[in-house]
């Protein structure tokens, strides 16, 4: 199985930026966590961070090319405003997980729509950085 996880804008900054929504726990923490998962479980993985949303679209389509089987996506402050990464998703046809470290249900009012997530098969919110093994686990098993 090979699984795409990208993260959107200011995630590179966990543990710096708002640990009192986010955590102490750095990016780098993160990514470690996802790949002791993957490894484990014999997944290839490719984790990418980018603030930009161009080249976050651009990482989607390459998935497409490189027949990734998943994508496990937090969108940081994309997943509002961000119609071309849904058209991305979209396009792609690939199984794609929402994630969000936060529980965005008890966050402020504009981040209670996901444009993103309107072409995911599944959500995970709220749950810290175990929402992206979650996820990983739900495209392993669907």
């Amino acid at each position: 199985m090979k699984v795409l996880v990208l993260n959107g804008p200011n995630l590179n900054f966990l543990g710096i930026r708002e640990p009192n929504v986010y955590g102490k726990d750095t990016y780098d923490d993160l990514c470690e966590l996802i790949q002791n998962y993957c490894s484990k479980e014999n997944i290839e993985v490719e984790i990418f961070q980018s603030n930009h949303e161009g080249v976050l679209v651009d990482k989607i389509q390459q998935a497409y090319f490189d027949k990734v089987d998943g994508i496990v996506i937090n969108p940081g402050a994309y997943t509002h405003t961000s119609i071309a990464l849904l058209d991305a998703v979209k396009s792609v046809n690939i199984k794609t997980v929402e994630v969000h470290i936060s529980d965005l249900k008890q966050r402020e009012d504009f981040r209670q729509i996901s444009y993103v997530g309107m072409a995911c098969v599944k959500r995970y919110t709220g749950l810290g950085f175990l929402g992206y093994i979650e996820a990983i686990k739900f495209l392993q098993d669907n």
